[in-house]
């Protein structure tokens, strides 16, 4: 039997995909969420969980996707719906899903403030009310936030206001969430990547990627993913911003 039900966005690549995985390595329920039903089911596939069903040699599928876009308020109410009816509770929720936009100020878009908005911002806070309010009927729970280390320590090499606007609000927003929280033992903490090794970043750019890490390398999604399992495995860590970015919150070098 599984032990616990995590809710994680963004969940059929990158970050999220691992995150993933690594829940149902440790015999936990996971459900998915990605604006893709085809990336989610590919993802599926992936993971050894096909579809709905069941999982081969009669294992119980434990890998729910609920595709559907974040932003929206009706794609969390369904998210919470469906978790709740097939596995009874969420336990935990990991805010994954975001984009990263970096430009000069001045070339930024309305496009691109309304992508940052839907998807950092508004896919952070529906999903977050809904599962906040269940979990405050059980009385437990934890929320983790992917935010970003840039929101921490800005660099002039990385212009990148509208990510830094957004992500350092949610940085703000997790210690604001864990003190409202807390009487309720919800822990609400947050992890704030560095330049992790992922699709999102082109390869022909990692040589100067790595020149913006101290450590001279790209982060791998483990390094993400052992935080975050630490966070959701700690009982009295709340309040917490986590950066996991080879040195690069630290300050200038």
């Amino acid at each position: 039997m599984s032990n616990k039900t995590v809710v994680i966005t963004g969940a059929s690549s990158g970050i999220g995909f691992a995150l993933a995985q690594a829940y149902l390595r440790r015999g936990d329920n996971v459900v998915g969420n990605a604006r893709s039903r085809e990336g989610l089911e590919a993802a599926a596939e992936r993971l050894g969980h096909s579809g709905l069903g069941h999982g081969g040699a009669g294992r119980p599928q434990t890998f729910l996707p609920v595709a559907g876009d974040i932003a929206l308020a009706g794609t969390a109410r369904e998210i919470v719906r469906q978790a709740t009816e097939r596995f009874g509770k969420i336990d935990v929720l990991i805010n994954n899903a975001g984009i990263f936009i970096p430009k000069p100020l001045g070339e930024y878009t309305d496009e691109d403030l309304d992508r940052i908005i839907d998807t950092n911002l508004k896919g952070f806070f529906h999903i977050t009310q809904q599962a906040a309010s269940h979990m405050a009927e059980n009385r437990d729970g934890h929320i983790v936030n992917i935010t970003a280390s840039i929101a921490m320590q800005p660099s002039s090499r990385v212009p990148a206001l509208l990510p830094v606007l957004i992500k350092g609000g949610l940085n703000h927003a997790t210690r604001a969430l864990a003190i409202e929280l807390a009487d309720r033992n919800i822990r609400v903490n947050a992890v704030a990547p560095g330049i992790i090794e992922t699709p999102m970043h082109d390869p022909a750019t990692f040589d100067f990627l790595k020149s913006l890490q101290p450590v001279g390398r790209l982060g791998k999604v483990d390094d993400i993913v052992g935080a975050v399992t630490y966070l959701t495995d700690s009982a009295f860590t709340t309040g917490a911003i986590v950066p996991v970015d080879g040195g690069a919150a630290a300050g200038h070098w």
